[in-house]
C-alpha cells in the first residue's frame, strides 16, 4: 500500500474536486492528504467522502511563507476541524493579497497584447479561487504558450515583468503557529525552492520552533535529490513525507502516487 502526501483541488489550484480525489485514492488503495493552498475549505468534504468509501484520508494544507525573501511551502499534516476557523483566519489576509496579485497579473499581460479576460478565468474556477496555474491553462487554451511549464518560465514567474507575488506568512512563524495546534508542518519540496546548502541555513531554527518533517519524496526531484532529502532528513531528526503535488489537468504529467511512498510513512507521521 502506498501514500500521496501532497494532493490539490480545485479549492485551490488543482482541477479536481475532493470527492474525485478520493474516489481515485479508492481506485487505487491508496491513502491520500489534501494540501489545497491556504485554504481548508475543502476539507469536511474530502473527509465525509473518505469516510463513506473508506479510503484513508489525511487533512491539510499548504502554507505559501516567505523566508529571507524567497517563497517556501509549508505543508500542516492532520488538521483537526477545531483549527479551521484559525487557519482561515490566519490566512486571510495573504488571500485578499494574492486577488489583487491576480487582478494586476492580468491587467500586466493585456497590456502587453495577451487577451486575458480575468474574469472569465474566475468563472472557470468551480470555487472561485484563483492561483498562476489558471493563467496558464487560459494562456494554453489561447496559443500564447505551448504548455504549462512554458507560461511559468516565459511569463508567470517572478521576475518576467508580469507576477507581483503577494505578501506572504513569515515561514519561521507558520512552523510555530500549526505545532502550537499540534498540526504537523512539513517543509514542502525544499529542493525545489533551495540548495543544499540553503535548506541548511535554515533547518536548526525551523526544527527548534517545531519543524517536524522533511517532504523526502516529490514529483518534481530527481534521484539524487531524493537522496539528498532523505540525507538531511535524517542527519536533522525530521520525519520524512512526500507527495505527487497532484493538481489534475491544471499540472498535465504529476499522475497520483506516482512517487510511490510505502505506506508506512504515513504510519510514522500519524505516530
Amino acid at each position: 500500500m502506498y501514500c500521496d502526501l501532497h494532493i490539490h483541488s480545485y479549492f485551490s489550484d488543482g482541477s479536481l474536486s475532493p470527492s474525485q480525489i478520493v474516489t481515485l485514492a479508492k481506485q487505487q488503495d491508496l491513502i491520500v492528504a489534501l494540501t489545497d493552498h491556504n485554504t481548508v475549505a475543502g476539507l469536511d468534504e474530502f473527509i465525509t467522502q473518505a469516510q463513506a468509501q473508506g479510503v484513508t484520508a489525511v487533512p491539510g494544507i499548504e502554507l505559501s511563507t516567505d523566508c529571507q525573501g524567497t517563497e517556501l511551502h509549508l505543508l500542516g499534516l492532520f488538521v483537526k476541524p477545531e483549527h479551521y476557523d484559525d487557519l482561515e483566519n490566519l490566512t486571510h489576509s495573504f488571500r485578499v493579497q494574492k486577488e489583487e496579485s491576480n487582478r494586476e497579473l492580468a491587467r500586466r499581460l493585456q497590456a502587453a497584447g495577451y487577451a486575458i479576460d480575468y474574469e472569465q478565468i474566475r468563472q472557470n474556477s468551480p470555487e472561485g479561487t484563483v492561483n498562476r496555474a489558471h493563467f496558464a491553462a487560459a494562456l494554453c487554451q489561447k496559443g500564447y504558450v505551448s504548455s504549462i511549464s512554458e507560461a511559468f518560465e516565459r511569463l508567470l514567474k517572478p521576475g518576467q515583468g508580469f507576477y507581483c507575488p503577494p505578501k506572504r506568512l513569515d515561514f519561521i512563524e507558520a512552523i510555530k503557529f500549526l505545532s502550537e495546534r499540534d498540526i504537523l508542518p512539513i517543509w514542502a519540496h525544499p529542493l525545489k525552492d533551495r540548495n543544499e546548502s540553503q535548506i541548511r541555513a535554515i533547518l536548526p531554527q525551523a526544527k527548534q520552533v517545531g519543524l517536524v518533517g522533511l517532504e523526502t519524496w516529490h514529483s518534481s526531484y530527481h534521484k539524487e535529490q531524493t537522496r539528498v532529502a532523505a540525507s538531511l532528513a535524517q542527519e536533522y531528526g525530521l520525519l520524512p513525507s512526500g507527495g505527487s503535488d497532484f493538481h489534475g489537468d491544471n499540472k498535465p504529467g504529476i499522475a497520483l502516487n506516482c512517487c510511490r511512498i510505502p505506506a508506512s510513512v504515513y504510519d510514522d507521521l500519524k505516530k
